[in-house]
């Protein structure tokens, strides 16, 4: 994983994502919903969902098939993966650059970073995996990127897929509230987010930090910053390996471990 403290790159153009899948209902639903509804009503984003099985040739729409030398389970064949991604990409200019993403457990984790990189295309194809994953030339003659959101095995690539397709539309200008939102979530700048209250002041006894109800913006920035070390140190401090602390960083760092010592 690269720790190198970077800014959030918020691109200023639509962006068309092509998601290849079995389940193009299931996949319909969700981006006619909640955010990907709102990107797409803003015509801020371009979710192209296509059905592996329209690209088979046989009348019962084969997309898998036994593995050569045994082993449980189907590989989804190579054929009607190759054609769709090929398909949609006829209209791709000569030197346009286009993401090809395999939604496979044995991918690279998925980062901030990796989203901002994906972030920075114009397009990108999803292809989301099944059954026991595709055959290998998938993997080495199409795909650009493996990515995996987790240490973990799903059913199918549609809900890892989804969730990429969230954390690209964040950075896309208009698409939330508040643009604002996007450089200051989480990982953004390197850390993980400071905590975070609304009203009312007080709950069940539990009041919200008296710095937050101050009005003095200096003090609120200053106290983020240091929560947001703090939280990052306590519960991932494997981000924290190569991040380049400022000065007013390493004076926070220090009241931190002061208040430790006590």
């Amino acid at each position: 994983m690269n720790h190198e403290k970077n800014e959030c790159v918020i691109i200023t153009i639509d962006m068309r994502i092509d998601l290849m899948t079995l389940f193009p209902d299931l996949a319909e639903n969700v981006f006619n919903d909640a955010l990907f509804a709102i990107a797409r009503s803003k015509d801020l984003m371009d979710y192209r969902v296509h059905n592996i099985r329209d690209y088979t040739h046989d009348k019962h729409r084969t997309v898998d098939d036994y593995p050569f030398g045994g082993g449980a389970g189907m590989l989804m064949k190579p054929e009607p993966i190759f054609e769709a991604v090929e398909d949609v990409l006829s209209d791709k200019g000569p030197d346009e650059e286009v993401p090809i993403v395999l939604m496979t457990p044995q991918g690279e984790k998925l980062t901030h970073k990796l989203v901002q990189e994906f972030a920075s295309y114009k397009r990108l194809v999803i292809i989301c995996g099944h059954y026991e994953g595709v055959d290998e030339r998938v993997r080495e003659h199409l795909v650009t990127h493996e990515v995996s959101i987790g240490d973990y095995v799903l059913s199918g690539g549609e809900l890892p897929a989804f969730v990429l397709c969230d954390a690209i539309s964040r950075l896309i200008p208009g698409v939330l509230g508040s643009d604002e939102s996007a450089q200051t979530d989480s990982y953004a700048d390197g850390l993980l987010e400071y905590p975070q209250y609304t009203r009312p002041p007080v709950y069940r006894g539990w009041e919200v930090p008296e710095v937050l109800l101050s009005g003095h913006h200096g003090n609120v920035d200053k106290w983020r910053r240091k929560e947001s070390l703090k939280r990052t140190m306590e519960r991932r401090p494997d981000l924290l390996e190569g991040f380049e602390y400022s000065k007013a960083d390493l004076k926070l760092l220090k009241e931190i471990q002061n208040e430790g010592d006590k």
